[in-house]
């Protein structure tokens, strides 16, 4: 069977992943698994050449440069607390929050991330970072003792990539060719957009090929080992990031997790990195839906993946 032709249902219908890829909004799709590419399709437009932005599939990236750092001695462990790298958020809200607390997006600080809304939190700081992004979350009340309380938070995770960069004294671009895309052999040069002040956004916005995207996700399965044996992230990193949070049983480091031990690497306007550690498969898309999230094509992305991946297992 073509693998165009794998089913999967929705609201009581059968589709296949052919009428999936002939969606508008569908602009790349590949399919990976035990490192071998099975299906690779590009819209009209787009080739393998192509630089697609990812949104928040950055977040699950910064989270992997996090554990580089600790293999590196940067930083000691996630149980530090964001103080010891972000002296500026001392006296405030962010007193007794963890680098983990952030990372699994329970600091209990107040945060509206609501796209929609002009006034909210993510539309006045969730492009921001350094100094206007410290003072900004620094400012905000806490909602809920840390560690207990799932709330998305783009700033947070921004706040994660200032964390980095004071700890590593690097930029996360710098950081992230160094430790990953250089030495993990990426086929082509990837970019990660700036804020006015001129760093990283640690939460948003590096622009990479699809098969590029693909390697994150086989970089991710592989615990963050290179090809000669090296490793970058601590041993049992990427099984600790994957391990459900105290405040969501859907959530680990910024990355988003299944009941059945598969995971992701999501942003807004169906950009996807899916992972299955235990059958060894990668599935990774590229798209542009008309709303950030919660379109019928976005229905369709979360069945139409788990699906293909469940048909190559085998």
């Amino acid at each position: 069977m073509s693998l165009g032709d794998v089913t999967y249902e929705l609201d009581g219908q059968r589709h296949t992943l052919g009428d999936f890829l002939a969606r508008p909004s569908q602009i790349g799709f590949i399919v990976v698994k035990d490192g071998t590419v099975l299906l690779e399709r590009y819209a009209k437009g787009n080739t393998r050449a192509s630089r697609w932005v990812s949104f928040s599939v950055s977040k699950s990236v910064t989270s992997m440069l996090i554990g580089a750092a600790i293999q590196d001695g940067f930083i000691k462990s996630v149980d530090e607390p964001v103080t010891r790298y972000l002296s500026r958020l001392r006296g405030t809200g962010y007193e007794g929050v963890s680098i983990k607390d952030v990372l699994q997006m329970s600091s209990g600080i107040a945060w509206n991330e609501d796209y929609a809304d002009s006034q909210s939190d993510v539309a006045r700081a969730g492009a921001s970072n350094g100094s206007k992004l410290v003072t900004y979350l620094g400012k905000l009340d806490r909602a809920h003792p840390p560690g207990k309380v799932f709330n998305y938070n783009t700033g947070e995770t921004n706040l994660v990539g200032e964390i980095l960069r004071a700890a590593t004294g690097e930029s996360a671009s710098t950081y992230l060719t160094n430790k990953i895309w250089q030495p993990f052999g990426m086929e082509a040069d990837g970019n990660w957009l700036l804020s006015r002040s001129g760093g990283e956004l640690g939460g948003c916005c590096i622009s990479a090929t699809l098969r590029d995207y693909a390697r994150i996700g086989l970089f991710a399965m592989n615990d963050g080992v290179l090809p000669d044996g090296t490793r970058v992230l601590p041993e049992g990193w990427m099984t600790e990031s994957t391990t459900p949070s105290k405040g969501a049983s859907f959530y680990g480091y910024l990355w988003w997790l299944n009941a059945d031990g598969t995971y992701t690497a999501r942003g807004i306007f169906g950009q996807h990195i899916y992972i299955d550690p235990a059958n060894k498969v990668v599935i990774a898309v590229h798209s542009n839906t008309p709303a950030a999230v919660g379109t019928a094509y976005h229905k369709h992305l979360d069945r139409v993946v788990p699906a293909v991946a469940a048909a190559v297992a085998n």
